[in-house]
């Protein structure tokens, strides 16, 4: 009779231990996945926003050296993420190729009106219109300098875009994450519940409640972090599914950004489960005996 109880305490135990482990798995892994999306999405914008940029018109006449000078002078500055010198014969080549030859033919046989130009192209965090406009008149204040060309209505929809979407990711990983440490922390409560009882009964022998909580501690500890080797997985399993089915995703993607998730993960997962047996072996040391039954 005493080994079938035995039997059956060990397999409420196990069970416990498994479903808790498979609920913090699942918890772990919707941060992990919404952490990877932040990520993306941090890198995807600043990948729009270097991609921003506008075109300087030099006057007519100009010399090349002063041109060049120029460009090696921009690419001095830090807002500057990359420029590219574009003589008369290159415009005029991009016009053919993007319009035809027939378009071009119009303007005559060895007749080129169109103008050199600097192609330059910004860092993120100056890839906005307040920056961009003061850049501007820092470089017309050059008297060899024509025009600068940015489409202004696009920079600055993409950057309330990208405002917007920031916001509600940090909001939703906010409250996710709050949800998410009360569902761990539950999890780990009903599996303390089921060893109550071994709680109560090393207390009455006299072991004390460093002694205790210790191997429980610890054993939460290594659930939170099995669990979130098994998130990290599934989250590379996605990663993986993703970067076949979308190319494009190699060309954003930050490697040592995500290494910094898979860690908060790994961290997160040891941190909850760790101080949530703490409190919930607590719990039952400070209970009396006769309300282990309810």
């Amino acid at each position: 009779m005493a080994a079938k109880e035995e039997e059956y305490y060990k397999k409420r135990v196990n069970t416990a231990y498994f479903t808790s482990l498979i609920s913090i798995t699942l918890v772990l892994f919707t941060l992990g996945f919404l952490g990877l999306l932040i990520v993306h999405a941090k890198t995807l914008s600043n990948y729009i926003k270097e991609n921003i940029g506008f075109e300087i018109i030099i006057k007519p006449g100009v010399k090349e050296a002063d041109v060049i000078r120029l460009q090696k002078q921009l690419d001095t500055r830090n807002y500057v993420k990359t420029t590219e010198f574009i003589t008369k014969k290159e415009a005029l080549a991009r016009l053919k190729k993007s319009l035809g030859s027939n378009f071009v033919n119009f303007f005559g046989k060895g007749n080129n009106p169109l103008l050199p130009s600097i192609d330059v192209r910004f860092n993120a965090a100056w890839a906005n219109n307040d920056s961009i406009s003061k850049i501007e008149h820092q470089l017309l204040a050059k008297p060899f300098i024509k025009e600068v060309y940015y489409q202004k209505s696009l920079v600055q929809e993409i950057d309330r875009n990208l405002n917007k979407i920031t916001l509600v990711l940090l909001i939703l990983s906010a409250v996710l994450l709050i949800i998410a440490i009360a569902l761990m922390n539950n999890s780990i409560r009903l599996t303390i519940y089921s060893r109550r009882f071994v709680i109560k009964s090393m207390q009455l022998v006299g072991a004390t409640r460093g002694f205790i909580r210790r191997p429980f501690v610890w054993k939460g500890m290594m659930q939170g972090f099995y669990s979130a080797l098994i998130a990290l997985a599934l989250l590379s399993g996605v990663l993986a599914v993703a970067r076949e089915n979308l190319p494009e995703l190699a060309s954003i993607e930050n490697s040592q950004m995500i290494g910094i998730v898979y860690v908060v993960v790994v961290l997160l997962g040891m941190a909850v489960t760790g101080f949530s047996t703490f409190f919930a072996v607590n719990r039952y040391l400070d209970m009396n005996k006769h309300k282990l039954y309810f």
